[in-house]
């Protein structure tokens, strides 16, 4: 049943986007693509409460409920990121709006990215521990909390996986190419025709 309620909640998450978006780009009713779009939220407020209440009536704790405390955290950190992302680029296109920019590709400028997705990261895996330690606590010494300890394991081992890649990005910063497209704009083109 949780397993159903996330996969739920992921497809809920893609189609009040979609429905926000055409509300406020196609339909022009900006305000009521606006509330649509706040409604997100909610889908992991229900999620939250049916995992609570699932064991409560005596499930046993296992790899589900971890599922469902990483999501939730992924979304908290994430969620808001990927509908402003989305956003922009509907906006752009539908509304004739500028282009949003592109992330950093070089420089500092890029490990600064990186760690700003990284610091995304950290908050996931906090909201999804601090959930998983309320279920071990919830559960208490009743039922077997180990699946739910080793998801916390998980979730550090994800932020220090991705702490090491945005790290690379500061240690070894990518270089912009000496070749750019600007620059090769303005130079005439060495083939000439006779």
């Amino acid at each position: 049943m949780i397993v159903t309620l996330i996969v739920v909640c992921e497809v809920g998450f893609w189609v009040l986007l979609a429905a926000g978006l055409a509300l406020r780009y196609l339909a022009g009713m900006r305000r009521l693509g606006a509330a649509v779009l706040l409604l997100e939220p909610l889908l992991e407020l229900v999620l939250l409460a049916v995992t609570a209440v699932d064991l409560k009536n005596g499930a046993e704790p296992d790899w589900k409920h971890g599922l469902a405390a990483l999501y939730i955290g992924y979304t908290v950190a994430y969620g808001h990121y990927t509908v402003k992302w989305i956003d922009g680029h509907a906006a752009h296109r539908l509304a004739g709006a500028p282009r949003p920019p592109k992330p950093p590709r070089h420089g500092r400028a890029r490990a600064r990215h990186e760690a700003g997705l990284w610091l995304r990261t950290v908050l996931a895996a906090v909201v999804a521990i601090g959930l998983l330690q309320f279920a071990v606590w919830y559960v208490g010494d009743d039922g077997s909390t180990g699946s739910l300890t080793e998801w916390q394991f998980s979730a550090l081992r994800v932020v220090g996986i991705h702490g090491v890649i945005a790290l690379t990005y500061t240690i070894w910063p990518k270089r912009a190419p000496a070749y750019s497209e600007e620059a090769s704009a303005e130079r005439p083109s060495p083939i000439t025709k006779r």
